[in-house]
């Protein structure tokens, strides 16, 4: 089944050479707009996740959409519709001796499988990412966001299939593990995958993906600045300073805002 569906989107990527910039930018802003309208049932296959799980889980917020956070996330697709186009940019180009001129051109990967967690807003912005870049999406969520996954990824082929354009640009996984291992050896079906979460999951992928990866970071990582600013200006610090914590002052040119954590 995994198999079969992999083929598909490998199929239908091809078709994706075929739109121009005008006609992907259409499309996520018409998508962008479906998710307002069809907010409703959004929210209620959200409803459904939340509650499976516990809302003392450091995931619920993660998981939680509100009217708020789907207006935010339509935003976000339609700024991507607003940017340029990456593909078909001229990077370099050099002539051989023997007159062979060699250019280095930006082209789409093909197929990105992106493997995530309990965050379906990701959903959004992996469909719109790749879909600007002339990529198809294979989406591997997890299973506390399947039911928010499914209503999204509805509005995504809706969308499509008004368009013209083949729905399996934008492939739901199963939310269990067999689809992972599947996905992580798709040689030949899928070209490159992204893990997106926690460490743990990154390293799995890693550690067991026969399909190229690119490797994310896990987490943030929050800078705290001491609030003595003339002492770093000075390059002093106090006994309470980490040295470290000067020096990045410095080349965060804070030397004369207030203290604040940086994420």
């Amino acid at each position: 089944m995994i198999n079969e569906l992999l083929q598909h989107t490998l199929a239908a990527s091809r078709q994706l050479v075929t739109l121009d910039d005008a006609t992907i930018n259409r499309i996520l802003i018409d998508t962008a707009s479906a998710l307002l309208t069809r907010q409703a049932e959004v929210l209620a296959a959200n409803v459904e996740d939340l509650s499976r799980m516990d809302p003392a889980n450091p995931k619920y917020d993660r998981l939680k959409l509100t009217e708020e956070r789907l207006a935010g996330i339509a935003g976000d697709m339609k700024n991507v519709a607003s940017l340029p186009s990456p593909l078909g940019k001229l990077l370099s180009e050099i002539t051989r001796p023997n007159g062979m001129v060699i250019r280095k051109m930006t082209v789409p990967f093909g197929v990105i499988g992106v493997i995530y967690e309990a965050r379906p807003n990701v959903t959004f912005d992996v469909f719109s990412l790749c879909f600007k870049s002339g990529n198809a999406c294979v989406l591997k969520g997890g299973s506390d966001a399947d039911s928010s996954n499914r209503a999204l990824v509805a509005i995504i082929h809706d969308v499509l299939t008004r368009q013209g354009v083949d729905p399996a640009v934008c492939t739901l996984l199963p939310p269990d593990r067999e689809a992972t291992t599947e996905l992580l050896n798709a040689v030949g079906l899928v070209d490159l995958i992204i893990p997106r979460g926690s460490s743990s999951l990154i390293n799995y992928v890693r550690d067991h993906a026969r399909v190229p990866v690119i490797e994310t970071g896990a987490g943030m990582l929050p800078t705290f600045f001491e609030q003595r600013w003339e002492q770093m200006k000075t390059g002093a610090r106090s006994s309470t300073m980490p040295r470290h914590a000067a020096s990045a002052s410095a080349r965060f040119g804070l030397s004369d805002r207030p203290s604040r954590p940086i994420r």
